[in-house]
């Protein structure tokens, strides 16, 4: 056990040390606000400089009047067609929307022509107004005055409210948990790849200049391989806490300096909470604020470490065990495909099935198979998982890393002293059956 710990202290050592660790790991929670306060300014700055967009219409039916907005002008055409065309050739024009006599009751046929590809947010703004515009058109037809339909409608906000066992209420937003599931699970999914990653490159490099050799003849393979292991583990479970401490920082002095949780509001919360309650401003900021209050972060960052660690440690020990059987990384990629597949399945699963409904069959056997349920799970942990289900995934996936942990030492036992041999499935599965 001394041994494996001088292992551990060496790889937590080697890596915590360098500059390059602690750049990343102080600049990282500025450097990600930072890019997105670059985007915010952008885009503002963006739309307040970009000149008005002109777009030539070309009705056929006379009954189409295109509103303006602040990005596009629509201007009706009494030009050729052809000549409109030519306008947009020229840049004179942005673009061109040519509506022909179409049957309202199946509008097809309507064109957009451009001097270069249009964005998604113009096409889907021109359908939306084609699409009132066509059902104000069949309600006239049909005597009924559209602008009464406008009087009627009327937007319509829920709020949601989850209820738990004993009754405590909390507001909840949807988007807020998306939020929180999708940073989550993609944080998981980056800390696997290039932690695991640093485990093959530090097991391909001590094979290749035989330092290995000197390694193997004081301690066994097994723990050589569970000391590495676990040693970077430790360096990325470091890194993952100073960001929690500098975010949580950072976020309650920006929280303080904008007054959103001041030394009052905590007094009157703790002494009645009801009465803070109260206090609370019927504003849109201020249901942003009982939504983030009523999220259990605790709970949040210990499922985090959780699925982290077990991620990691599963993955970690087939990336020991694939540095292990090649003399150089560019001979790994063959035994790299197997490893990966689960890794992005669970991506994809984390954005087509999870995030939208955390709930559904699939979103539940992604979360529970351990390949996939350190991303999956941590996909659904924002939106609320019955205790009996959590517990599931947490003792499988401490099963899975049992199992590919016995799998990877049977290879690294071997693989760690063979060197000029190209290995194969073939060759793996041999080492795996021999060993003992």
């Amino acid at each position: 056990m001394n041994k494996v710990l001088l292992v551990i202290q060496r790889e937590y050592l080697a890596r915590v040390k360098k500059k390059s660790f602690l750049i990343a790991t102080l600049l990282t929670p500025l450097i990600f606000p930072a890019i997105m306060g670059v985007f915010v300014w952008i885009a503002v700055n963006e739309s307040e400089n970009q000149s008005l967009r002109i777009i030539e219409v070309f009705d056929e039916t006379g009954l189409f009047f295109m509103e303006s907005s602040d990005q596009y002008a629509f201007v009706s055409s009494d030009l050729e067609l052809e000549e409109a065309k030519k306008m947009v050739q020229e840049g004179e024009r942005y673009g061109l929307l040519l509506i022909p006599k179409i049957n309202l009751e199946d509008p097809k046929g309507i064109q957009y022509f451009g001097a270069e590809n249009p964005s998604m947010s113009l096409m889907s703004y021109l359908e939306g107004a084609l699409k009132r515009k066509i059902e104000d058109q069949k309600l006239y037809e049909k005597g009924i005055d559209p602008a009464v339909i406008k009087e009627i409608r009327t937007s319509v906000s829920i709020q949601s409210i989850t209820l738990s066992e004993g009754g405590e209420e909390k507001i909840n937003d949807a988007t807020v948990n998306y939020a929180l599931g999708f940073l989550a699970g993609i944080l998981i999914y980056i800390f696997i790849f290039v932690y695991g990653n640093q485990i093959m490159q530090g097991v391909i490099e001590e094979k290749s200049s035989r330092i290995v050799e000197i390694l193997v003849s004081s301690l066994r393979p097994f723990q050589l391989m569970m000391g590495k292991i676990v040693g970077i583990g430790a360096v990325g479970l470091t890194q993952f806490l100073i960001w929690v401490v500098l975010i949580g920082t950072l976020t309650s002095v920006v929280v303080g300096v904008l007054g959103m949780q001041m030394p009052q509001q905590q007094a009157i919360e703790m002494a009645s909470p009801e009465l803070a309650q109260a206090a609370m401003p019927d504003t849109e900021v201020g249901q942003i604020l009982q939504v983030i209050q009523g999220i259990d972060f605790v709970s949040l960052v210990v499922s985090f470490i959780i699925y982290f660690l077990g991620g990691y440690l599963l993955y970690g020990a087939l990336f020991a065990a694939v540095g292990s059987a090649v003399d150089a990384p560019s001979d790994a990629q063959q035994f790299m495909f197997p490893i990966t597949i689960p890794l992005i399945v669970a991506y994809m699963g984390l954005f087509v099935f999870v995030l939208q409904d955390p709930n559904s069959t699939t979103s539940f056997w992604l979360s529970i198979i351990p390949l996939t349920s350190p991303i999956a799970m941590m996909g659904r942990i924002s939106f609320g998982v019955p205790f009996w289900e959590l517990s599931l995934s947490v003792g499988l996936l401490i099963g899975g890393f049992l199992f590919t942990t016995w799998l990877a030492a049977k290879i690294y036992r071997i693989g760690i002293l063979m060197h000029g041999t190209k290995p194969t499935y073939r060759i793996l599965w041999k080492w795996i059956r021999t060993s003992q």
